[in-house]
C-alpha cells in the first residue's frame, strides 16, 4: 500500500514536480486566513465577498484557453517555473490593495496563474508517470494538499498572534521563490515527450457522452472543495465564534486528512476500485458536513472539515487521471477540458455559498454542499470511470 510512496519520493524528477504543488497549495491555504480579515477591511457581508470571490474564477477560465497556448509556446517545464514564480507575487497583491478594484485585480491574477499552473504542472507529472512507470499523480495532489494545510495553519497563526498580514505574505512569497529556483534543474529534466502537433491538441473541447458524468462529479467535489478553501475561517469566526489563532483551523485539518488520503491513494485506488472511492467519499463529506452544522463548537466542527477532506481526497486524481486516458479522444484534451470545470467549480462554488449564504445563512449554505456529496455518490454508480 505505501510501496508507490518511495517510488515518490525516490525519484528526483517526481520530487521537484511534488514540490512545485505543494507550493501552490501553500499559497491558496495561506491565503485562507486572509479572506476574514479582507472581509472585515472592506466591510463586505456574505453576499459581497461571495462576489468578489468570482474574480479568482474569471481569472481562472480566460487563463485556461490561454494556459494552452502558452503551454505550446513554452513548454510544459517552462511554464510550470514561469507560473510557479508569478503565482507568490498574485496572491501577495490582495493583501496590499488599497481600494477594491485593484483588490479584484490581484485575485483575477491569482486565479489566472493557478490555473496556468494546474495545467503545466499536471502535465509534467503525467510526463514523469509515464517516461518513468510509476503512479505519483494522486500523491502530487497529495502535496498540494498538505502544503494548503501548512499555509492555513502557518497564516492563521502568525496572523492570529499579531503578525500584520502585509509581512506575513511577503515572508511567504519570498520563500517560495526561493523553493522555486532551488527546483528549477530537476524541472528542467523532464524531457519534453510532446510532439508539436500533440500539443496543439492539448486544448479545451465541447464535452461529449463520455466526459459529461465524470465533469458534473468533478464540479460536486469542486464546489466542495472552493467551499472548504474560502469560507472555512468565515465559518470558524463567524459561526464557531472560534479563537484568532484557530480560525485557520479547521480548513488545516481538512487539507492534512485530504493530503493523507491522496498519499494513499496512488496504493488504495487499485485495491478498491475508483468507483467505490469516489462513491464513499461522496458519503463520508456529507456526513463531515452535517457535524458542522449540527455541532457548531471548536472541535466537532475540526472533526467535520477533517472528514470532509477524506472524502475529497481522491476525487481530482481519479477524475484527472480517467479524463486523460478517455479513448478516442486526443491526447490532453480531456485534462483540459476537466480542469476548465474543475477549476471554475472550485472558484466559482465559494461565490455561491456567499450568495446563499447572505439569503439566508451559512449553516444553510453548507447544507447545500452536504446535498452536493450526496448528489456525487449517487452519480458514480451512472458514471463509467476510465
Amino acid at each position: 500500500m505505501f510501496s508507490h510512496l518511495q517510488d515518490f519520493f525516490k525519484q528526483s524528477q517526481s520530487r521537484a514536480v511534488g514540490l512545485i504543488f505543494s507550493c501552490s497549495g501553500f499559497l491558496f491555504g495561506n491565503w485562507v486566513p486572509q479572506i476574514p480579515y479582507i472581509k472585515e477591511k472592506f466591510g463586505f457581508d456574505d453576499g459581497q465577498l461571495g462576489l468578489l470571490l468570482l474574480a479568482m474564477p474569471l481569472g481562472a477560465t480566460i487563463a485556461n484557453p490561454v494556459s494552452t497556448v502558452l503551454l505550446h509556446k513554452l513548454g510544459m517545464r517552462w511554464l510550470t517555473l514561469f507560473a510557479a514564480f508569478m503565482l507568490p507575487i498574485c496572491f501577495a497583491l490582495p493583501v496590499f490593495a488599497p481600494n477594491i478594484s485593484f483588490l479584484c485585480l490581484g485575485l483575477f491574477f491569482a486565479g489566472s496563474f493557478l490555473s496556468i499552473l494546474n495545467i503545466a504542472v499536471n502535465t509534467c507529472a503525467t510526463t514523469v508517470e509515464n517516461q518513468h512507470k510509476i503512479n505519483i499523480l494522486s500523491s502530487c495532489h497529495g502535496m498540494w494538499s498538505l502544503g494548503g494545510a501548512f499555509g492555513s495553519l502557518i497564516g492563521s497563526t502568525l496572523i492570529g498572534s499579531g503578525m500584520k498580514s502585509s509581512l506575513e505574505v511577503c515572508f511567504v512569497a519570498c520563500g517560495i521563490v526561493l523553493l522555486v529556483f532551488s527546483l528549477r534543474k530537476n524541472i528542467l529534466k523532464i524531457h519534453e515527450e510532446k510532439s508539436q502537433e500533440e500539443q496543439t491538441t492539448s486544448k479545451f473541447i465541447m464535452p461529449n457522452k463520455m466526459i459529461l458524468g465524470m465533469i458534473a462529479i468533478s464540479i460536486c467535489i469542486n464546489i466542495t472543495e472552493g467551499t472548504m478553501a474560502d469560507w472555512t475561517a468565515v465559518y470558524m469566526r463567524d459561526i464557531v465564534k472560534a479563537n484568532a489563532q484557530f480560525l485557520g483551523w479547521g480548513f488545516a485539518f481538512y487539507a492534512v486528512c485530504m493530503a493523507s488520503g491522496r498519499f494513499l491513494g496512488d496504493g488504495l485506488i487499485p485495491r478498491f476500485g475508483a468507483t467505490n472511492i469516489l462513491k464513499y467519499g461522496g458519503l463520508t463529506a456529507a456526513s463531515g458536513l452535517a457535524i458542522v452544522i449540527v455541532f457548531p463548537s471548536t472541535l466537532p466542527t475540526i472533526l467535520g472539515f477533517a472528514m470532509v477532506g477524506i472524502g475529497v481526497s481522491c476525487g481530482a486524481p481519479i477524475l484527472y487521471g480517467s479524463a486523460a486516458r478517455i479513448p478516442n479522444m486526443a491526447k490532453g484534451a480531456g485534462l483540459a477540458t476537466m480542469n476548465t470545470f474543475s477549476i471554475t467549480g472550485f472558484l466559482v462554488g465559494p461565490a455561491i455559498i456567499g450568495f446563499i449564504s447572505k439569503a439566508s445563512s451559512l449553516p444553510i449554505a453548507f447544507a447545500v454542499v452536504a446535498f452536493l456529496g450526496l448528489l456525487w455518490a449517487f452519480l458514480v454508480g451512472r458514471t463509467k470511470i476510465y
